[in-house]
């Protein structure tokens, strides 16, 4: 409540209605819904910017994002509202039903093909091409996308803090990352060799899915959370159409496709099946 907040902090803390103004905005341009517990973030993080382009108040810089000749500060806005943190072999389950249930599998020569449909700074998607090179004995490729371009170029050069390597097996890390020295102590990068067979792009899921194609495996963690039921509704039935048949769709533990439909078969908690 805001009785009990610091004057610094009421600050920088955007009033309901504008906060609400923010809402509509990240809605309708990525279908994401920022809970009203999201206030004091958006205020923090939008702060440096209302400073920066010297406007008086969110409510100026809400009005400055919406003019057509705006449009770079409003995509700076969009990512800094909806970046979010993840780490190295999150939901560790997935990984291990991948290596026991999927990849055994698959068919000699047949590519394996896998979408991170919300990769975010790329942790995931350089998780799942590490279990494909370790046990995918046929061709394999991963694609990762993103609505926000600044995590995308962040995910490309693959340099991250240790602490978001803490679920990384050791043996992984060895193979697959070089340690970070002198001014780069405490970081860590992804081999070349592995970054260049992950193909990061700027994609929006409220977009037509169907350029892309049909994946065997599709990761969609940790997002849906963030959309109402139409827009989760629109997602699931354009992934149902970039899947094969038989094909997986993994969602994060805290999400769940209940009062969606769907041809999905539940395999085991936020793991789905493609049924044909």
């Amino acid at each position: 409540m805001q009785g009990s907040l610091t004057m610094n902090e009421l600050e920088i803390l955007p009033s309901e209605e504008v906060f609400i103004l923010f809402q509509k905005l990240v809605h309708s341009k990525l279908g994401i819904h920022l809970a009203k517990q999201k206030r004091m973030m958006l205020g923090h993080r939008l702060f440096k910017r209302v400073k920066y382009i010297k406007a008086s108040g969110f409510s100026d810089y809400f009005r400055y994002i919406n003019k057509p000749e705006n449009t770079n500060e409003l995509e700076i806005a969009l990512e800094l509202m909806t970046t979010n943190e993840t780490f190295f072999f999150r939901e560790h389950k997935h990984f291990d039903y991948m290596v026991d249930t999927l990849l055994p599998k698959i068919k000699p020569n047949k590519e394996f093909k896998v979408w991170c449909a919300a990769s975010s700074s790329g942790e995931e998607p350089y998780s799942i091409a590490m279990v494909l090179n370790e046990h995918c004995h046929t061709p394999w490729s991963v694609i990762a996308s993103d609505v926000n371009k600044s995590v995308l170029n962040h995910a490309r050069k693959g340099i991250y803090v240790d602490d978001r390597a803490k679920l990384l097996p050791d043996s992984y890390k060895k193979q697959y990352c070089t340690k970070g020295i002198k001014e780069f102590e405490g970081y860590m990068r992804v081999k070349p060799e592995l970054r260049k067979r992950v193909d990061f792009f700027c994609f929006n899921l409220l977009d037509d899915m169907a350029a892309l194609g049909k994946f065997d495996l599709i990761f969609i963690r940790n997002v849906m959370i963030y959309f109402d039921d139409n827009t989760r509704q629109k997602i699931i039935s354009g992934l149902q159409h970039c899947l094969n048949e038989d094909g997986h769709l993994f969602i994060s533990h805290s999400e769940t496709l209940h009062g969606l439909e769907h041809n999905f078969e539940l395999k085991q908690p936020a793991i789905y099946r493609h049924l044909k």
